[in-house]
């Protein structure tokens, strides 16, 4: 096995110019959920060329895919690429707060950064279809384009319309985003449930709001005028919403959800009610029962702002993602490859550039500017001891992602590997553009796609060709879900075979106008 891995990672140190000018093209597209045209496009061209065979539009999805190489008889291993965007983050890979050229500062940027996740995955699967060519290691290798993460739409759709059924095992990446989930794999506390929908309000009959009378001073004509509409719907219905918040939050357990509005009124109507509105939320929270009572009760608050305004009202379902399933075998072998690999080590530019932040920011530049954690491994027990001291003993998940749903597919390892944060003086925050840079900057953020691009690679070959491992690994996930898929303690897909993912609606958007392309909030001259 040790020749088999030094072929790979030698491959990485080959591509390390290629890997980070592809990180750059994703990084600079900078696409939102649902609306990831050309970075979908750009993975799809690029498999195909490298010789897998695609499906585009995978799960009815526009802008996900799935890309299946396979070298003969053996295992179905997969991993995945993420490649959306945040509205409202658009930041220069610069050391000053500014959007990339030309957009509105309201424009997307990849925070986490999905980038880089999807990059680093590509880089572990192309090094480790290398090394199965070079050595004839048999096996199927599966990497998923997995658009709309920040709405958990994807995973869940794949998951129900039987995408990952047949897989053996799968490694899911993420670039770290807090402590101590630093350079290590998760142990037992994963990542819990997400319920996201959208509410519609429609004004249908505004004339009808209120019932004619021949002694009215007003015409019965002039009732649609008056009609509250759907923006009133709205409204009242935020209104109930941030009521359950504050009356239901303490004693629910740990649980929150945000809201987008996404189409409202007709701006530029005169003396008519608005006759759309459409509001839509994600609830994140640490179990089903938790999410469905919440739901519930949504639906109570939607039925009763319509029947107050007028209006009809209508939900239509974006996610039902799952917990996270452990597989304490996977994440020990996958954590020993990058214990192997090492920790990601900020260079002297990078340095550099942390320090010109610093300094942009009026503060007196570190010798050390990156915080030490990102260069350190924790394993992950130690990691999960140290994560259960800050929550309560009930809780059993910790933050939302939509990856668990191969959790309950096949035995899933979640690798989390240092992005480059900065150390801050006593009492000092950095703002969120800094963090944003960071992951657009090659010397800061090429580090970390190289560890978990090597990591990734090593585990994909170990999986393959030591049988006892996943074998092991197997027999766990029998073990926790009582039988496997279909056992007695295995939880199914929440979404139904034939759901259908709401990628019509007006989700963010870059768009093309007269003026060329442009994100749809226009950037101003004095922004």
């Amino acid at each position: 096995m040790e020749l088999q891995k030094r072929f790979a990672l030698n491959w990485i140190e080959r591509h390390r110019q290629q890997l980070s000018d592809w990180h750059q093209i994703i990084w600079h597209y900078a696409e939102p959920a649902f609306r990831e045209y050309k970075s979908c496009a750009w993975y799809v061209e690029l498999l195909r060329k490298e010789g897998f065979t695609v499906e585009e539009g995978s799960g009815g999805m526009p802008t996900a895919f799935c890309a299946t190489f396979t070298n003969g008889e053996g295992p179905v291993l997969a991993t995945y690429a993420e490649y959306d965007a945040v509205p409202g983050n658009c930041q220069a890979a610069t050391t000053r707060k500014m959007p990339r050229d030309g957009l509105s500062r309201f424009a997307p940027g990849h925070t986490d950064p999905h980038s880089a996740l999807g990059i680093s995955a590509l880089g572990g699967v192309l090094a480790a279809k290398a090394t199965m060519l070079e050595f004839g290691i048999q096996g199927t290798i599966r990497f998923f384009g997995e658009p709309a993460e920040k709405l958990r739409a994807s995973k869940p759709v794949h998951a129900a319309k039987g995408y990952y059924d047949n897989l053996d095992a799968a490694i899911s990446f993420h670039p770290t985003y807090m402590l101590p989930l630093n350079n290590t794999t998760t142990w037992d506390t994963h990542c819990g449930i997400a319920y996201a929908y959208i509410y519609t309000f429609t004004c249908e009959d505004p004339e009808n709001w209120i019932a004619a009378d021949r002694y009215s001073p007003i015409p019965q004509n002039h009732l649609a005028a008056r009609a509250p509409g759907a923006n009133d719907a709205l409204m009242h219905f935020y209104n109930l919403n941030e009521s359950l918040r504050r009356s239901t939050l303490p004693f629910t357990g740990l649980w929150s959800y945000n809201e987008a509005i996404l189409t409202a009124g007709q701006a530029t109507a005169d003396n008519l009610p608005p006759h759309i509105s459409q509001i839509q939320y994600l609830l994140r929270c640490d179990s089903i029962e938790q999410a469905e009572t919440i739901s519930s009760v949504m639906d109570n608050n939607a039925a009763a702002a319509a029947m107050a305004t007028g209006c009809k009202w209508k939900k239509t379902w974006v996610c039902k993602s799952r917990g996270g399933l452990p597989n304490h075998v996977l994440a020990q072998a996958t954590y020993d490859n990058l214990a192997a690999v090492g920790a990601p080590q900020w260079g002297r530019e990078a340095c550099d550039i942390a320090r010109e932040i610093q300094v942009n920011l009026g503060l007196e530049p570190m010798a050390e500017p990156f915080l030490p954690a990102t260069e350190q491994l924790i394993e992950p027990q130690e990691c999960e001891r140290q994560m259960r001291l800050q929550m309560p003993a009930w809780q059993k998940y910790l933050t939302s992602d939509d990856y668990p749903e191969y959790t309950w597919h096949c035995p899933t390892v979640r690798l989390l590997v240092a992005r480059p944060m900065l150390s801050a003086p006593a009492g000092h925050v950095y703002p969120d553009w800094v963090s944003n840079a960071l992951g657009g900057i090659p010397q800061t953020i090429d580090p970390m796609i190289y560890v978990a691009s090597k990591t990734i690679a090593t585990t994909l070959l170990d999986l393959f060709c030591r049988d006892e491992l996943l074998s092991a690994a197997k027999a766990e996930f029998n073990q926790r879900t009582g039988g496997g898929i279909g056992g007695e303690h295995w939880q199914a897909p929440l979404l139904p075979a034939d759901f259908q993912a709401p990628h019509r609606f007006r989700w963010p958007e870059y768009i093309s106008t007269v003026r060329g392309e442009e994100w749809w909030i226009p950037a101003r001259e004095d922004e």
